[in-house]
């Protein structure tokens, strides 16, 4: 037999293997998510029968029971027990490796796994099951007596040991077997944790019997937004909603974890995010005044008062979660806690000046470090929001950090563990394409691409510090996501993409590792399919891009997947194939779409271009966009495409958080200009706030400078605010336009996120 070392690839149905070899290698169909470490094909391949047999030692009984049940299920096989010799597949200990890695070996005789653990035999066990037929993940769909497997070696082990998915039921309610379909799933591609986000202000979805309140009233609020956040007036359903998880159901889902090696981190919210709590039992309040559980989204000022009451309510609380969920962590949430309350209340300025904290970020602080104590004296350890680093933090907390990365710099090198999920790379309630078909979403916009391109790692940390990131998480809120499909859709195949970041690790080639990543993902549909998962199939379609080249402009159309014929009309002309760039010299507008076997495949891109005199021109910023909303970078504010009308998150808008903005136009040559026009979105409630003025000075011709300033009157329920400045009494040709954007500043009380610094989202801006 002879063994080639192979590297993966780009391939359309399959893998391509190419080999180090000069010998010729059969192309065999390994489609892995996520990416083994490493791979090596042999020759040949191994017959597996429908009379297999399986070898495992005792200590695997987690991947000897996936196995059995999935062969059992998948094709009527049943693996009867057998010696090692004469066993089809071996489940095999060896304490060489490490405690999550394995080994996977098919030669011509058997199917062998090796691990030092339970883990790295389910690990191992779950790439022999993407080797297999997808139709095996259907009940008693196979029929084959007999399927034909590459011979290969695989020696794998993942990057991260903490490789998570988040799911928030508070906001919309799930039932229990979803719960555990979405945790098989985090099982088939790697990952380890499943972090529950159980309590909000819109609901408390966990049994305490201590409380009984909290299943009979906070489960449940008396109706629900209908449409965004930011629509004005805001509507409601009128239907009362609701559900929770008995303490019965729990102990279920622990279990059936448990047998994926899925670890559960409930998450319990403290001291915001609690006014179902505090609907239910007002005491725990420093107001002490009835109100219902939420009934719409964002940020409730009600906020849990540091009192006797309520560190007896959560103490019981914790101890009841404790008892139920077996894993190492507990996550107390701690994130946007409006502290108006804590202001006013004298209890808490007593407690401030008592423990001389300083102010209420130092309240918050030593309530966290209270909670934090009693939780480590129960042999767990607290996880929380980047937010429990203000005011000081908690002695042995695990900070996730998901404002940016700045709140895992900051604890990593203090010594604590991170978990990085920033919104910019980890938030999949995001919209993953700017087709306006898209389901409504919270807002921003994360494509796949751009989850693959994570690395959790920040760039600050040293080599020491850098050993304090555990790994990252895909987090999924579900304020505008209301059925399990949904889910699904806005988890996939996003999720494939985080799994091979945390397991396989960061790509060290972000543009050629995607294109090989896509090549394994379109063939992967097909067993997310055979899983019944309603996924979101973007690999279809079709980019496009403004370029500029030698002062001209062009339109630059691509698809990430091979095989297909890209086909376009240019200003409603007859669609003809791609072949290259289109130059653009007017007002343009295009259609692009995907052909394969002379049927189009995927939605159409639609796209108005406008060309005016800042298309062609360069330009400067002096503070970059934030990374969650700089997908188009500085040059979508001048290539003459707006963004959308009703979502602010898309690449052609660019947003800047709690910075004032100075824009630089330098056009190609002195030119007359009449006005300048852009718009900005004004979305308060998810604080985003349009400039109070903007100030736009021109460099003319003859060296002299113009200023002109224009005051905006923004009404609060307008979302697109547009501005025209004239310019057209200008003495001279201009050479230069220099914007200035000043931020609005931190939000008012009374406000969704008040005191926080406040957002600028900034569209195309127009030279005519």
């Amino acid at each position: 037999m002879r063994a080639t070392l192979c590297s993966i690839l780009i391939g359309l149905t399959f893998l391509a293997i190419s080999c180090e070899s000069t010998s010729e290698t059969e192309n065999k169909s390994v489609v892995l998510i996520p990416k083994p470490q490493e791979l090596v094909i042999h020759d040949g391949m191994f017959l597996l029968s429908n009379e297999a047999t399986l070898f495992a030692t005792p200590e695997f009984d987690t991947a000897s029971g996936f196995l059995r049940k999935y062969f059992q299920q998948g094709a009527n096989i049943t693996l009867e027990n057998t010696t090692r010799n004469a066993a089809t597949i071996v489940l095999q200990k060896s304490d060489s490796l490490a405690e999550e890695e394995y080994e996977l070996q098919i030669d011509g005789k058997q199917i062998v796994i090796t691990a030092a653990t339970n883990a790295g035999a389910f690990y191992g066990v779950q790439t022999l099951r993407q080797l297999l037929p997808a139709n095996w993940e259907q009940p008693n769909s196979s029929t084959a007596s007999a399927i034909r497997l590459p011979q290969l070696h695989i020696k794998d082990s993942p990057t991260f040991p903490y490789r998570g998915m988040h799911l928030d039921v508070s906001r919309h309610f799930f039932p229990k077997e979803f719960i555990k379909q979405y945790i098989a799933h985090l099982a088939m591609l790697k990952m380890n944790r499943f972090h529950w986000h159980l309590t909000d202000d819109q609901g408390w979805r966990i049994e305490i019997k201590a409380y009984p309140k909290l299943t009979t009233h906070a489960a449940f609020r008396n109706e629900t937004l209908l449409g965004h956040y930011n629509d004005s007036p805001q509507q409601y359903d009128g239907k009362r909603y609701g559900g929770f998880y008995s303490q019965e159901d729990i102990k279920e889902i622990v279990a059936f974890a448990k047998a994926h090696n899925v670890t559960i981190i409930p998450e319990i919210e403290m001291p915001g995010h609690s006014q179902a709590a505090i609907s239910a039992y007002p005491e725990l309040g420093c107001t002490n005044e009835t109100i219902p559980v939420l009934t719409k989204w964002g940020v409730s000022e009600h906020i849990l008062c540091p009192n006797k009451e309520t560190f007896d309510f959560l103490k019981s609380v914790l101890t009841e979660v404790i008892a139920l969920f077996p894993g190492e962590y507990i996550h107390i949430g701690g994130d946007e806690a409006p502290k108006i309350q804590w202001e006013n209340c004298s209890h808490c300025q007593q407690l401030i000046k008592t423990h001389k904290l300083g102010d209420e970020h130092g309240l918050q602080s030593w309530f966290i470090k209270e909670i934090e104590a009693f939780v480590n004296k129960n042999g767990k350890q607290i996880i929380g929001w980047d937010e429990i680093l203000e005011g000081g933090l908690a002695p042995n907390a695990t900070v996730m950090s998901w404002r940016g990365t700045e709140g895992a710099v900051t604890a990593a090198k203090q010594g604590h563990d991170v978990i990085l999920t920033p919104t910019s790379h980890a938030y999949f309630d995001y919209y993953q394409d700017d087709h306006p078909d898209e389901p409504l979403a919270i807002g921003g916009y994360l494509p796949l691409q751009k989850v693959y391109g994570f690395n959790p790692v920040p760039d600050e940390l040293s080599e020491t510090e850098a050993k304090h990131v555990l790994g990252a998480q895909g987090n999924i809120w579900t304020e505008y996501i209301k059925t399990t499909d949904q889910v699904e859709y806005m988890a996939f195949p996003r999720m494939l993409a985080m799994s091979e970041v945390v397991w396989t690790g960061p790509s060290k080639n972000k543009e050629e590792d995607y294109l090989e990543f896509i090549a394994r993902v379109e063939p992967f549909l097909t067993r997310l399919e055979a899983l019944d998962i309603n996924y979101a199939n973007h690999l279809y379609t079709v980019e496009g891009e403004i370029e500029k080249r030698d002062g001209q402009l062009h339109y630059t159309l691509t698809t990430t997947t091979s095989g297909k014929t890209i086909k376009y009309k240019l200003n409603n002309s007859s669609a003809q194939i791609y072949e290259g760039p289109i130059a653009i010299e007017k007002d343009a507008s295009i259609e692009a779409y995907l052909e394969k076997d002379g049927k189009q495949i995927g939605r159409t891109l639609t796209e108005t271009i406008t060309y005016h005199k800042g298309v062609t021109a360069s330009i400067s910023l002096n503070t970059t966009p934030h990374d969650a909303y700089g997908a188009g970078g500085k040059n979508a504010l001048i290539n003459g495409i707006s963004g959308s009308d009703s979502r602010y998150g898309d690449k052609e808008w660019l947003g800047f958080w709690g910075e004032d903005v100075r824009i630089t136009i330098d056009l190609e040559r002195p030119t007359n200009i009449r006005s300048l026009k852009t718009r900005f979105y004004n979305a308060n409630g998810q604080w985003i706030y349009a400039p109070p003025y903007i100030t736009v000075r021109l460099t003319l011709e003859n060296g002299s400078m113009q200023t002109v300033s224009t005051r905006l009157d923004v009404a609060p329920e307008n979302t697109l605010v547009p501005v025209t400045i004239n310019v057209e009494k200008a003495p001279a040709k201009v050479r230069q336009l220099q914007i200035e954007i000043p931020s609005y500043g931190l939000i008012p009380q009374g406000k969704q996120g008040a005191g926080n610094a406040s957002w600028i989202f900034i569209d195309e801006i127009i030279v005519r």
